[in-house]
């Protein structure tokens, strides 16, 4: 959610690397920001501002005559608010009232008002709403000369989910970051370190990263860069190396970073199933999940669970289990997993997928599942992110960084591996040579499929320029569709704020065809399938009722065509497997074509998060 950077280097690069780190991390969504940089005068330039990153750019413009003072210690922020409304008041980073101590946080103080109330009666004043402000006051009471001290104390008496970096004009040459729930990863550059929410923040820089794992808190200073526990205990950890560059998180010529991700998408299934496939055995290869074989052996059930995007692609993924693993299996949504009866034990596999690999809940949920035996991995895009890290095992989506808030190309990529997930543990357990070999030729027919949908985006346009005043929209689909009607009308909920609503086409007429009429248009999956006949009755049914339908159909239909002029034509796949994540893909289209015609922030649509990092 909100973003952290933080820099220790040389002083006349300190505000442009801030900066550029915030724009990095714009994506994660954010309604202010503001930085902070020690001086070598005893004092501190702090400049906050609400709204985008460049209105804080435009404030600190003229203020290059102080880099002869800058110590190159800064930190920055930008802030998805919690507690208290966007405002400069509330903007990071926060000074203690006796000004000893500036912080930037991430996450959520659990027992803030308790803390609040306590520091109150010592005399202490506050001015924001925020929790934050009251983290900052806690570490300058027990500020005594020794900044990491002083840390270590107040963290003793926090609850909650946190990722923080702190300065002091009392100590100028000294940053340090701390984190527990939220993450914090630490770019070890040419005589500089950079500490981020995430290594987009990082990679201008440098690409060699040190991620933090909870109860950890770096110390940089003057000839000492330290890891160590909260109890001072020092800690030796290995650099990482990000293996995507600076220029995969540029828009190279897109008009938004979505657009550019869902054209990516061929290449994003390339880089998903490469080295997986194994065509002349009908099988995959998991190379993350090869120590474990003889544990999924002894599984008898099977636990999906995501939030969001993420979720309905474990709904789809549900139904390719029970198909070709003939395994009971279900998917849950991460933030109510943990407080249900569960089944959960040590034959239950519990796959858990999140493009960040940070989302609060899911990683709630990994905990919960290893507390009761289960096997857990994990499905994830962002290497040494926190589930691929407490994961018994996993496997990488190696689809490149995805900067839209909305997800789309991550979609496609976890739906794909489930789907090779289902296809490995069918082998295991009397799937058919040829029904498995069909469905891996299909996989490799994928990113052929995809470009013909992509192909035809004009046409997409088109319909979506149409229907772009409506303001609400039903999507249907049935068996494989149905998910991904769900996921269509969550993307264009993201894209554009029209309410839309995903369902199963069965279900359409047990009370929510009373909402039809001839505003409200209703996205129909009618590929040929099992369902195609089912699906063509439900399409006349709500013709019948003067709706507009658009109609996702295959190339070769001659049916759907004679009910509605509002025909989408995506190519037709060898299995039924695969037929949805094409469908998928004019889904995409036609909410980015939607929300382009409206003129909204696509990349950062209102109130959101890419990595929502608390519960």
């Amino acid at each position: 959610m909100c973003g952290i950077v933080g820099y220790f280097g040389h002083p006349d690069q300190t505000l442009d690397t801030l900066i550029n780190g915030l724009r990095r991390l714009e994506y994660r969504g954010y309604d202010s920001a503001g930085i902070a940089i020690t001086q070598s005068d005893g004092k501190v330039f702090v400049e906050k501002s609400i709204g985008k990153v460049v209105e804080l750019e435009k404030k600190i413009a003229n203020i290059k005559n102080l880099d002869n003072l800058f110590t190159g210690i800064g930190i920055a922020h930008t802030r998805w608010a919690t507690h208290g409304s966007p405002s400069t008041i509330n903007a990071h980073p926060h000074q203690s009232y006796n000004k000893k101590v500036l912080l930037v946080h991430n996450g959520i103080i659990e027992n803030f008002a308790e803390i609040k109330n306590n520091l109150q009666t010592k005399g202490y004043e506050f001015y924001s709403d925020t929790d934050t402000e009251v983290l900052a006051n806690l570490i300058d009471f027990y500020y005594s000369g020794n900044l990491k001290q002083a840390i270590q104390n107040a963290l003793l008496e926090v609850r909650g989910a946190y990722a923080i970096a702190v300065v002091s004009p009392l100590e100028p040459t000294r940053l340090i970051a701390a984190k527990i729930g939220a993450p914090l990863v630490v770019g070890m550059g040419t005589n500089e370190f950079i500490i981020a929410s995430d290594v987009s923040a990082i990679i201008g820089k440098t690409r060699d990263v040190i991620y933090l794992e909870d109860g950890e808190m770096v110390d940089l200073d003057v000839d000492t860069f330290k890891i160590t526990t909260f109890d001072d205990k020092e800690l030796l950890k290995d650099t990482q190396y990000i293996d995507w560059n600076e220029e995969e998180a540029t828009k190279e010529g897109y008009d938004h970073f979505l657009l550019k991700e869902i054209f990516e998408q061929p290449k994003a299934v390339i880089d998903t199933t490469r080295g997986r496939l194994l065509p002349n055995e009908a099988d995959i290869k998991f190379g993350g999940l090869l120590d474990i074989n003889n544990k999924m052996s002894t599984i008898d059930n099977i636990t999906l669970v995501g939030v969001g995007t993420s979720y309905y692609a474990c709904r789809l993924g549900e139904m390719y289990f029970e198909s070709l693993t003939k395994l009971p299996t279900r998917a849950e949504m991460s933030p109510e997993y943990r407080y249900k009866t569960t089944l959960s034990g040590n034959t239950t596999w519990g796959i858990c997928v999140s493009q960040s690999g940070e989302t609060a809940d899911t990683i709630g949920c990994i905990q919960e599942m290893k507390k009761k035996g289960s096997l857990v991995t994990g499905i994830v895009n962002t290497v040494g992110s926190t589930i691929a890290r407490i994961t018994h095992n996993g496997v990488y989506q190696h689809i490149g960084p995805e900067l839209s808030v909305a997800s789309t190309k991550a979609f496609t990529s976890a739906s794909l591996l489930l789907l090779m997930h289902a296809i490995s543990v069918g082998r295991q357990r009397g799937l058919d040579f040829t029904d498995a070999e069909n469905l891996v030729r299909d996989i490799a027919l994928l990113p052929k499929y995809i470009q013909s949908v992509l192909d035809h985006n004009k046409d997409i346009e088109s319909i979506a320029h149409k229907y772009y005043q409506s303001q609400n929209f039903i999507y249907i689909g049935r068996h494989y569709n149905y998910p991904i009607a769900q996921e269509g009308a969550l993307k264009l909920k993201e894209l554009s704020y029209i309410h839309a609503e995903g369902m199963s086409s069965g279900e359409l007429k047990h009370g929510s065809i009373a909402l039809i009429d001839n505003n409200i248009p209703t996205v129909a999956i009618c590929t040929q399938d099992a369902f195609f006949d089912k699906q063509v009755s439900t399409i006349q049914e709500v013709i019948a009722r003067n709706g507009p339908v658009i109609a996702i159909v295959n190339d070769d239909d001659n049916i759907v065509q004679n009910f509605t002029p509002d025909i989408i034509r995506v190519p037709k796949t060898l299995t039924s497997e695969i037929q949805p994540l094409v469908s998928n893909i004019a889904q995409q289209l036609f909410a980015y074509h939607i929300a382009n015609k409206l003129g909204v922030d696509i990349d950062k649509p209102r109130n959101l998060a890419k990595s929502v990092t608390v519960e």
